[in-house]
């Protein structure tokens, strides 16, 4: 298994709660040369079309940059037009204007050397009964995304769930809906995106719904984080849930995946490059505890069932 750790540039930005500022905007040139200095940075994760003022320039400042992209982020939840939805509003200019943003963001990919288009949905949902028309939103959303990914095959278009935000029910909320449209939508170049902090709030198994999206042939691109499963706190990889991560990093070695990890960690009160260096760090240091532990002896482990005798293990390994 051969990981990659790619930065989200948007992450080293702006940094804000409802009651305070952690750090400034930061224009994307700034940004950019921060990422540089992350430690372990393999590539990073661009955000279209916030990032985007000017098409042609920031293109440009990105290729000059030198950094490899691992995925180009379709964001159509921030800006006005999104307020009553994207792919599933209820104006069909604005579902065209979003699937037109899903082709663009397929073509920068291919112009930025990716071959990968993630998308989280956020703004398509409902906060009250009797407010959607659940009919009508699935069906948008399937054409929708249908119509923009058969834009160009060599492009993966990857769809990140999440249980909540900017809705109170989002439509896109967990792995099993995610992996129910691919197959619907039917084109083997639409995967999914494993949130492990969006795993979390689900109330999933994150090594669980990876399994499943590597089964199904849909395990596309992986964000690490963590939170205490109450909120998308976007915290430091196992620094909560320090067995879901090492269980979860067991299973994309025993699926020997190879692909991207992409650091989704908001630096409330502390550094930005630290963080995000320290993001990557952790992992790295939890896959050398797997490998202290040793991938058969968890299996047999796993096989023989004892959680008991699995956590006195485990436990003893740590000291």
């Amino acid at each position: 298994m051969k990981l990659k750790h790619s930065v989200m540039v948007s992450m080293l930005g702006r940094v804000a709660d409802r009651f305070h500022e952690y750090h400034p905007v930061q224009d994307l040139a700034t940004r950019l040369d921060l990422a540089s200095q992350v430690p372990g940075m393999d590539g990073i994760e661009i955000v279209y079309p916030s990032e985007f003022e000017h098409l042609e320039k920031t293109v440009h400042l990105i290729q000059g940059s030198g950094i490899p992209i691992s995925a180009v982020n379709l964001d159509v939840k921030g800006q006005k037009i999104w307020e009553n939805g994207s792919f599933t509003s209820r104006n069909s200019d604005v579902r065209a204007h979003a699937i037109q943003e899903l082709k663009i963001a397929l073509d920068l990919a291919a112009e930025l050397g990716t071959d990968l288009v993630t998308c989280c949905p956020l703004i398509d949902g409902h906060n009250y009964c009797f407010e959607a028309d659940y009919f009508h939103q699935w069906q948008y959303l399937v054409q929708g995304l249908g119509d923009g990914a058969s834009h160009r095959k060599d492009v993966r278009l990857s769809l990140e769930y999440k249980l909540n935000e900017s809705r109170n029910f989002n439509l896109l909320s967990d792995i099993g809906r995610a992996l129910y449209l691919c197959e619907i939508i039917g084109f083997p170049h639409v995967g999914v995106t494993l949130d492990i902090g969006h795993a979390l709030i689900a109330k999933e198994t994150p090594a669980e719904s990876l399994s499943l999206a590597a089964q199904a042939g849909r395990l596309f691109y992986i964000h690490f984080n963590d939170n205490g499963r109450d909120w998308d706190w976007d915290m430091l990889p196992a620094s909560v849930n320090f067995w879901d991560t090492l269980e979860t990093l067991f299973y994309m070695r025993r699926l020997d995946w190879e692909g991207w990890l992409s650091y989704d960690v908001y630096a409330r009160g502390d550094e930005l490059v630290r963080s995000m260096g320290a993001s990557i760090s952790v992992v790295k240091h939890v896959e050398a505890f797997l490998d202290k532990v040793g991938m058969e002896r968890l299996q047999t482990l796993i096989d023989q069932g004892s959680p008991s005798g699995t956590f006195d293990t485990l436990i003893q390994a740590m000291l």
